[in-house]
């Protein structure tokens, strides 16, 4: 501009073809600015700006866990595959010695199966299990209930252990599935329980599982004992169907019952539902048509193939007759479906989109509320300054001829 535009502090780069493409840019410009001139700085604005930001940052940490932990899906269906045997995982101690009781298991098929040959039984006292009790519950594992004990801490244990993480998680660290060692006897421990415990096969059918005194519930040759004797109170510390997984709590775990009456008889009903927890949808897919070796739990990380079960408890005193037996008897029912468990998490590319959502959501939230805000500040102020209006001017008072 022949230097008139240095003297007079123009920039020629506001002229021209660039002035024009950028005003074009303004027009199409969807974010509007305000000139810095325009703005000045608050403290309120500032204190409104950090809690938009840790609300901001509460929501997205809460979306990404919840990402993170993911959803579980409950699907009810058919059993698909055949299978004819089925798992019993039993550890009880009896208040009575071990060469007076009968483990026996009949079920809906006539199989008469001598559970008492193929479990193991270990003389013990019961006053170490107790004593075993009153530490672990004080040391605050799972706590012992009693036969009709309702305990609001011990079913939101028991539903924490159904989560399908927390079950895949036990069986990869607990390949070996194991029984507890007995507590070792003390110098002057009384001998007068046994301990019952151990897996084994039975046909997958309704049947009854029952442990009796010798000589009461079967006619074979045993000698008759004296019903004196009979002491049917017990501990269960585990009891379960399928593979054996002693970390997961079921219904009757850990559970006790005591009696004064000798000849007494306790009665379970369990309903066993098989189930499937699986981690992601595309194992479940090839549950149908996989081999049988898949359903073993060493080649498949992400699947857990077990049984849950319900179980309502009857216990009553009976009068000394050969026609009423006393014991202890497990009735179960396998039911006719199938319960999938699976845990599934969206991409990442959804959580992105959750999280722009929620930042976004907040923000414009959070300016409508301080723009609002604003507004009340400022009609309250000009109601208060109606009020107080004396026509002042720089302090002096000035009256009209």
């Amino acid at each position: 501009m022949n230097g008139y535009g240095g003297h007079h502090h123009l920039d020629d780069d506001a002229f021209g073809e660039k002035s024009q493409l950028q005003g074009s840019l303004k027009t199409f410009d969807a974010f509007p600015k305000t000139k810095p001139s325009y703005t000045a700085p608050s403290r309120r604005g500032g204190q409104w700006t950090v809690l938009i930001l840790i609300i901001c940052t509460v929501f997205s940490i809460s979306e990404f866990r919840t990402w993170l932990r993911g959803t579980e899906n409950h699907h009810f269906s058919v059993e698909k595959g055949v299978s004819h045997d089925l798992q019993l995982n039993l550890d009880i101690v009896v208040q009575m010695p071990c060469d007076t009781l009968d483990v026996n298991i009949q079920d809906a098929a006539g199989d008469r199966v001598l559970a008492g040959e193929l479990l193991k039984r270990e003389p013990t006292s019961w006053q170490l299990w107790m004593d075993k009790r009153n530490y672990e519950s004080y040391g605050g594992s799972h706590e012992y209930q009693t036969l009709s004990q309702e305990d609001a801490g011990r079913l939101s244990a028991q539903d924490e252990d159904a989560h399908v993480h927390h079950v895949l998680g036990e069986v990869r660290r607990n390949p070996r599935k194991k029984f507890p060692k007995s507590p070792k006897l003390r110098r002057g421990d009384a001998v007068n329980s046994c301990r019952i415990y151990g897996s084994l096969e039975g046909n997958k059918v309704q049947g009854d599982f029952h442990i009796t005194a010798r000589g009461h519930g079967y006619r074979d040759m045993a000698p008759h004992l004296d019903h004196q004797a009979f002491n049917f109170s017990h501990m269960i510390t585990e009891l379960s169907f399928g593979p054996h997984y002693p970390t997961l709590l079921n219904p009757l775990d850990k559970t006790i019952a005591e009696t004064e009456t000798h000849y007494y008889k306790y009665q379970y009903f369990l309903s066993v539902v098989p189930t499937i927890y699986s981690k992601g949808n595309r194992a479940l897919d090839t549950y149908s048509s996989a081999p049988p070796s898949f359903h073993d739990n060493r080649y498949n990380k992400n699947l857990v193939f077990t049984n849950q079960y319900a179980a309502t408890s009857q216990s009553d005193a009976l009068p000394e007759s050969p026609f009423f037996v006393p014991g202890i008897f497990f009735k179960y029912n396998i039911e006719p479906i199938l319960l999938l468990i699976s845990e599934e998490r969206a991409s990442f590319l959804s959580l992105l989109i959750r999280l722009v959502n929620t930042v976004s959501g907040v923000m414009v939230t959070g300016g409508w509320l301080y723009q609002m805000s604003g507004w009340a500040v400022e009609l309250v102020n000009r109601r208060r300054g109606r009020g107080k209006s004396e026509g002042v001017l720089n302090g002096k008072h000035y009256a009209e001829d």
